[in-house]
């Protein structure tokens, strides 16, 4: 199980050992939909600066359902690790660490389509993946540095979610409770929950101060020594 570090003010001294300090360092950050990971993980860039940190969303990588009816796509268990190009993700990661560039695919939750258009992603000093299944892929746990999981309780998870996707994916309050009972709810419990096993910091009831100021400072830290 992951230390709870919400209240150590030394942690960037118990930074991970890399073998090799020239490679941008990755992190990880999971936690159920909703938890609030979305939330930490702007917040790292916005006072870390864009000039040290990008961030790259698993979802960005949901595979291309273009081939199928929309009814059909509408019905696919997005929750499932399988709806994600995991591979891909963690061939960008490889190139990242690497040095090149990457085009990012672009996903539009609407149609359940990947967009012709990417985003150029460059390599910065560290490289923030999140997402809900980032640390239940052992291909992407591979790569990372250090692993966080959000934890925050059920009930404030689907408010956020339900928030979300009624204003910014343009759902119907039915459509998103159905969602969370036939396949949120179930994959949280076989995939999400149990990857917290993996994470090195547990950051506690959502947007924790004192967790979010851990990784921060030790972020920072990283950074000072590798300018």
């Amino acid at each position: 199980m992951g230390r709870d570090l919400s209240e150590s003010a030394g942690a960037a001294a118990r930074w991970p050992d890399r073998s090799h300090p020239d490679q941008p360092l990755v992190i990880g950050l999971a936690g159920g939909s909703g938890s609030g990971k979305t939330t930490i993980a702007q917040s790292v860039v916005d006072i870390v600066g864009p000039e040290h940190v990008i961030l790259i969303p698993h979802d960005a990588y949901y595979r291309d359902q273009s081939a199928l009816p929309f009814e059909e796509r509408a019905r696919i268990n997005y929750d499932h690790p399988d709806s994600l190009e995991t591979e891909l993700l963690a061939a960008h990661l490889k190139r990242l660490r690497a040095g090149e560039s990457v085009e990012r695919p672009v996903y539009d939750f609407s149609t359940h389509t990947r967009s012709d258009e990417t985003v150029t992603i460059d390599p910065e000093s560290v490289i923030l993946v999140e997402g809900i299944l980032v640390l239940s892929e052992p291909e992407l746990r591979d790569l990372m540095d250090l692993k966080v999981y959000v934890d925050t309780d059920a009930d404030l998870r689907l408010l956020r979610r339900l928030r979300r996707d009624l204003v910014e994916r343009g759902r119907t309050v039915d459509s998103v409770i159905e969602q969370y009972q036939t396949t949120v709810r179930p994959m949280h419990i076989q995939f999400v929950e149990p990857s917290k096993r993996f994470a090195d910091i547990i950051v506690p009831e959502g947007y924790n101060p004192g967790a979010v100021g851990t990784v921060i400072s030790m972020i920072r830290h990283y950074v000072s020594d590798d300018g």
